[in-house]
């Protein structure tokens, strides 16, 4: 049984970019939780086993866990992935893509290419 309204974790240490993120997640109908670290989504995986969003936005780079150890601990959980960057790295995108993201976009990234790619991801999950 699928949840009305899907729900999607941004986690982004650039506020402003988390915000712009949700705003267009909520124009759109979809959910958003945003977190400012990977360490502050996954305790939230850890402390709440309920919480299960379904679909993640990484920000590659962040202080403390980068997104592609956020991406090899969330490993197993069938979880779309979807990965935003400001720093384009041919051999960080092919890693985060063969481990299984179903995206990687370019910050500063196209809106209508960025809900096309969500809702693909979303649709991806038979969770949602």
């Amino acid at each position: 049984m699928g949840k009305t309204k899907p729900l999607v974790a941004v986690v982004d240490d650039d506020g402003s970019v988390s915000r712009a993120i949700k705003r267009l997640l909520r124009s759109i109908g979809i959910g958003s939780d945003t977190f400012a670290s990977g360490d502050e989504f996954l305790d939230m995986l850890l402390s709440m086993p309920s919480y299960r969003p379904d679909c993640v936005i990484l920000d590659v780079q962040m202080p403390g866990l980068n997104g592609l150890e956020v991406q090899r601990r969330l490993a197993g959980r069938g979880l779309p992935i979807i990965f935003i960057t400001a720093h384009d790295d041919i051999a960080v995108r092919e890693q985060a893509l063969a481990a299984g993201a179903v995206a990687y976009l370019r910050k500063p990234f196209n809106d209508e290419l960025f809900v096309k790619t969500v809702r693909a991801a979303l649709d991806s999950n038979p969770q949602t």
